[in-house]
């Protein structure tokens, strides 16, 4: 068991985009829900931990006093040896919590910054603004956690090419270690999906978007930032190694109101709702809502799906380790389809996504599938 999530559900803003699990944190029973989230963490077998990641929601919302209750039992109760990740909002990243944060051995710092653009940050209903990213930044590195990653989005309603190459500006005058570039979503029962729906909202067609993204692998290459995942790109050796942990398939615990982990062969999923979460750590010591066994089957085809996403792609070897047939023999068909669609590379140690099947993904993974 390598990893530990961590879910803060709670956000001093709701943006426009997002379907997380995730409620507004005036009036909400905050104090009750650290409470029952540390009795689920005491629950955990494991102790030692290579990676840890509080996210949300955002962990940041939370007051001085309830952050440092929250950070005070994961380091008297966990180890992490490699990677302790803390999500945070600019605006909210005083000095006081990043001093918290760093004197309990947090030592990276994923920032959602989302947009350089005022305009566009009102749109997605951000609490933050252009000055507080760079106030944000600046405290963090002058307190010495230079670690930390920016999130960013593109495809956003409003935006032009013109944006794309301003971040990408920023982004070289800044110097993060890494960065998540994920195109918008529109999920169902966010507002932006509600908003295209009445047709008040717009967004730029697939060419356009493949533009986009091409142009931001392109422009964070030339700065030094090679894509590794099909979202995020890093300076070398900044990979984000706790999620790789997902993307490799290995095992880790979730924790928190709709927390996802992977156990065994088994997926489990937490009750969602804040006030359901509490209740059912106090009556039944238990927040798991659904527990789903997977086959060897569905084991492997996640596998495929999750490690086709890094540029390294699947390692041939590693697939024989974990599951004790070739690769090569297992996908026989489907491989030799992939690569004559020009979709997949096979170096003959490990199979990995071209630029072409990175347009394609879905369409790629789908044809892993053996267990419908």
């Amino acid at each position: 068991m390598k990893s530990l999530y961590i879910h803060i559900p709670f956000c001093n803003r709701i943006c426009t985009y997002c379907d997380f699990t995730k409620v507004l944190i005036k009036n909400q029973p905050v104090d009750e829900y650290l409470d029952a989230l540390i009795m689920e963490l005491e629950s955990l077998e494991h102790k030692n931990f290579e990676t840890i990641y509080v996210g949300g929601g955002t962990p940041t919302a939370l007051s001085l006093k309830q952050l440092e209750k929250l950070l005070s039992f994961i380091a008297d109760r966990f180890t992490v040896s490699v990677e302790y990740t803390f999500e945070a909002n600019p605006d909210e990243v005083t000095t006081e919590k990043l001093d918290l944060l760093k004197n309990y051995g947090v030592n990276r710092v994923s920032l959602g910054v989302q947009s350089f653009n005022d305009d566009i940050l009102k749109v997605l209903n951000r609490s933050h603004n252009f000055d507080d990213i760079f106030r944000s930044i600046n405290h963090l590195e002058k307190i010495g956690l230079s670690n930390y990653s920016m999130d960013l989005m593109y495809n956003l309603p409003g935006e032009t090419m013109q944006d794309i190459e301003t971040s990408l500006n920023y982004i070289e005058e800044l110097k993060p270690k890494h960065i998540s570039w994920y195109s918008l979503i529109i999920e169902p029962h966010t507002v932006f999906y509600n908003q295209i729906k009445k047709g008040t909202l717009k967004i730029a067609d697939d060419n356009i978007e493949a533009e986009k993204y091409d142009r931001v692998i392109e422009g964070l290459q030339q700065l030094g930032y090679p894509q590794y995942e099909i979202s995020n790109f890093a300076v070398p050796e900044f990979h984000s190694a706790h999620n790789k942990t997902y993307w490799l398939n290995e095992h880790y615990y979730g924790t928190g109101a709709g927390a996802h982990g992977y156990v065994g062969n088994q997926r489990y999923y937490n009750i969602k709702p804040v006030p359901h979460y509490i209740k059912s750590m106090k009556e039944n010591n238990s927040v798991v809502k659904e527990t789903i066994s997977l086959t060897e089957v569905e084991q492997i085809e996640e596998e495929m799906f999750l490690g086709l996403r890094l540029s390294d792609g699947v390692l041939k070897s590693r697939f024989k380790d974990k599951y004790g047939m070739s690769l090569d023999d297992y996908y026989k068909d489907e491989l030799n389809y992939l690569k004559d669609k020009k979709w997949i590379n096979d170096d003959g140690t490990r199979v990995s996504l071209t630029e072409n099947g990175r347009m394609v993904g879905n369409e790629v993974f789908m044809s892993f599938l053996k267990s419908t």
